[in-house]
C-alpha cells in the first residue's frame, strides 16, 4: 500500500513541476490586478488631469499600489519582468504627482513611460511562457 502511494506521488510530480500556474499563478494574478487598475486610472485621469480632487485620490491609491508591488513576493521564473511592473506603477504615481503640481509636460511624459513599461512587462511575461489573467 505504501509502495503504491509513493509510486503515485512520483507519477504526479512531473505534473506539479510542469504547471505554470503553480510557479507564477499568484504573482500573475496580483500583477494583472495591479496593471488593470493602474490602466483604468490612467485612462480616467488622462483627459481630466486638471481635476485636482480626482488626481489627488488617484495619486494616493497609485502610491499605495506602487508600495505594495515593491514588497510583493516574486517567483524566480518571472523575476526579470518584475522591474517593469514596478516602473509602470511608479511612473503612474509620478504622473499624478506632476499633475497635482501643475506640470502637464511631466504628467504626459510619465504617463507615456508607464504605457511603454506596461507593454514591455506584458511582452516579457509572454516570452517567459505565461499569460496574464484577464480582469473583468
Amino acid at each position: 500500500m505504501l509502495r503504491r502511494a509513493v509510486l503515485a506521488s512520483f507519477a504526479c510530480l512531473p505534473l506539479l513541476l510542469m504547471s505554470r500556474d503553480g510557479w507564477g499563478g499568484s504573482y500573475l494574478n496580483r500583477a494583472a490586478l495591479l496593471l488593470g487598475e493602474s490602466l483604468a486610472e490612467r485612462d480616467m485621469v488622462w483627459p481630466r488631469s486638471n481635476d485636482h480632487e480626482l488626481v489627488r485620490i488617484v495619486h494616493a491609491v497609485a502610491r499605495a499600489r506602487a508600495s505594495s508591488a515593491r514588497t510583493m513576493k516574486v517567483p524566480k521564473t518571472v523575476v526579470t519582468a518584475h522591474p517593469h511592473l514596478l516602473l509602470v506603477l511608479e511612473n503612474s504615481e509620478r504622473a499624478y504627482a506632476a499633475a497635482l503640481a501643475g506640470n502637464h509636460q511631466r504628467f504626459v511624459a510619465h504617463i507615456l513611460r508607464a504605457r511603454a513599461e506596461d507593454k514591455t512587462f506584458r511582452t516579457l511575461i509572454t516570452k517567459l511562457g505565461y499569460t496574464l489573467p484577464r480582469i473583468s
